[in-house]
Parts: structure tokens; sequence; C-alpha cells
């Protein structure tokens, strides 16, 4: 067992290469091995004009996945209105995106956390863009800590955010859509230990899993206005803001890629292809979907014995031996 033991523990030493993190450089492996069979393609999925004279409304639209939505939605025809609560990042995103695209975005301040605000958002997207077509609930927040160490506070922040902050956007576009008679499609981005739980990110955990609770309901009971209802779960993507509070230090980074057996970590241009599909009427018949996009890693971690993927021909010769003289004891 000791033979084992030390077998289990052992683990390929890949190239190596360094990165900066503000002025501290941080130690980060490169893509796995097998990542070159698994190029990320960068460029839009479908075709020019997919979406034209469409409206799309998309929250934390400034910044990492919500601004990548934002730039191929637009880049495919979509006027679309972007929220977050910080509205100087919310312009310079929306002019940036417009001067590469031609096509019109709005920013618009919102605190999703406030129904009030909200509210206020929606009337003032119908007002300069019309009811809109997608719905992408993009606004996130989380940061990581031991269950113990969280303040009532530190929970509600998370769960304001991420699970009523959506119910309220949700909610109230759709009730604005039910009554203009309108269809359009429903997007939620979460994560994929939103299913399987995970600690120390806790009230993420739980508000994300309330998020795609709500959009399967809703995928049944919403239908019938011409309404769609999806989510996408994705795995490891590298944006700034997220990087920064879930891997500070780029340790972590490190121990993703080991895991996910693609070997590499998202990109957000593979994220906006796969939403802009699921927004697009080539996915009409797509409702109450949970799709999972992370490389394999789920199916990795899940499995029991998935970690002997690091076991090397010269140890497998080892264990076998050990193997074969336990035949008959």
């Amino acid at each position: 067992m000791a033979m084992l033991g030390r077998v289990f523990l052992t683990r390929g030493q890949g190239p190596r290469r360094f990165f900066s993190y503000g002025t501290k450089i941080l130690y980060q492996n490169l893509e796995a091995f097998q990542s070159k069979f698994f190029p990320p393609l960068r460029k839009p999925m479908l075709p020019p004009k997919s979406f034209q004279g469409k409206v799309a409304f998309i929250t934390g639209g400034g910044t990492g996945l919500g601004k990548g939505m934002t730039a191929l939605l637009s880049s495919l025809g979509a006027q679309c209105v972007i929220a977050s609560r910080k509205i100087d990042v919310l312009k310079d995103t929306a002019e940036q995106i417009s001067s590469q695209t031609g096509n019109k975005v709005h920013a618009v301040q919102c605190d999703v956390r406030d129904p009030e605000m909200v509210q206020n958002t929606v009337s003032e997207l119908i007002k300069v863009a019309g009811h809109p077509d997608i719905v992408i609930n993009n606004a996130a927040g989380n940061f990581i800590s031991p269950t113990e160490r969280l303040s009532p506070n530190a929970w509600k922040t998370i769960t304001d955010i991420v699970l009523n902050g959506t119910a309220y956007v949700t909610l109230e576009i759709g009730k604005q859509l039910i009554k203009a008679q309108k269809g359009a499609a429903f997007l939620a981005i979460t994560t994929i230990y939103a299913e399987s739980g995970s600690g120390f990110v806790v009230p993420s955990a739980s508000a994300k899993a309330g998020v795609e609770a709500m959009n399967k309901s809703l995928a049944a009971e919403w239908g019938r206005y011409g309404l769609r209802f999806n989510v996408i779960q994705p795995g490891p993507i590298k944006t700034k803001g997220a990087f920064s509070r879930l891997d500070p230090t780029g340790e972590f980074e490190k121990e993703m890629i080991d895991r996910i057996p693609c070997g590499r970590l998202g990109t957000t241009e593979e994220l906006a292809n796969l939403a802009a599909f699921l927004c697009s009427d080539y996915a009409s018949w797509i409702n109450g979907a949970v799709i999972r996009f992370d490389g394999g890693e789920e199916a990795f971690i899940s499995g029991e014995f998935n970690s002997l993927s690091k076991v090397t021909k010269e140890q497998w010769d080892t264990i076998e031996g050990l193997i074969r003289k336990t035949k008959g004891s």
C-alpha cells in the first residue's frame, strides 16, 4: 500500500512558464500536452447578421464573460444593452464594442440587488432599444473563504447578486414580455459546482443552484408565452475579475489544468459562441437545458479512479506486479 500511495502522488512535470500578476511573479504550467488536440477557435460560429434586428440585454456586460458575449452578439448584428453597477466601465465597453462592430451598444447603470433599480433599468431598456429578444443573466459575485469565517453580510452579498438579482431581472423582463406577447430567449451563466456543490464557495454554490432551479422551472411554466430558458455551467475560464478573487496567488491554475482532460482553460470566445447559439433561432427547440462547458473537468473529478491518469507506464508495471501477487489470497 505504501507503493500505491507513492504512485498516486507522483505527478508528471510538463513545460513551464512564468507570468506576472501586478508586481508579483507567479508560477504557472503551460497547457497540457493534449491541449493541442483541442485548440480554441476564436472566430464567430454563427453566420453574419444572425442577430440582425434583435435586442440583447446582458447583465455584468462590461467586463469578462459578459463583455465577450456582448462583443460577439454585437458583431452578429444585435443591438445590445449592457448593465452593471460601474457605469464608467460600462460606457468604456459600450464605446469600444460599438466602434468595432458598428452597432449601437447602450450602457445602463443597474445594481441587480435593488428591485426598484432593476424595474427602472428595464423601463430604460425598452425605451432605448425595445423589448429584448435575448436576456443574459451574467451578473455574479464570488470569493473563496472557509465557510465558518463567513458573516451574514458576506452570505447576503453573494446571494443578493446571484440569486435575487437574477430573479429580479428575470421576473421584471418576463412580465413585460408576457404583457407585450413577445417571445425571447433567456440564458443564465452559473458554474459546474452549482450541481455538485463545493466547499469554500458555499454562498455562490447555493445561489447558483437556485438560479438553475429557477430557469428550469420557468422553462416549463413560461414556454407557453414564447419564452425559453437555458443555463451554461462554465468551468475555469480565465478572466481578470474572477481569477483575482478565486486564484489570487496563481497557484490554483496549475491544479485546474491538471484535472481538465482537454488540458487547458476555456476561453471567453468559446463561451460567447455557445451563448450566442443557445440564444439564436438555431436553438429554438432547446429549452430547460443545463449545459456543462468545462473541458471534461466535472467528469474527471467525479470519477473515483480518474487520478490514475497520472500513473506512468513503469508505475503501472509495479502496480500490476503487486496485484498479481494477491491472487489466491
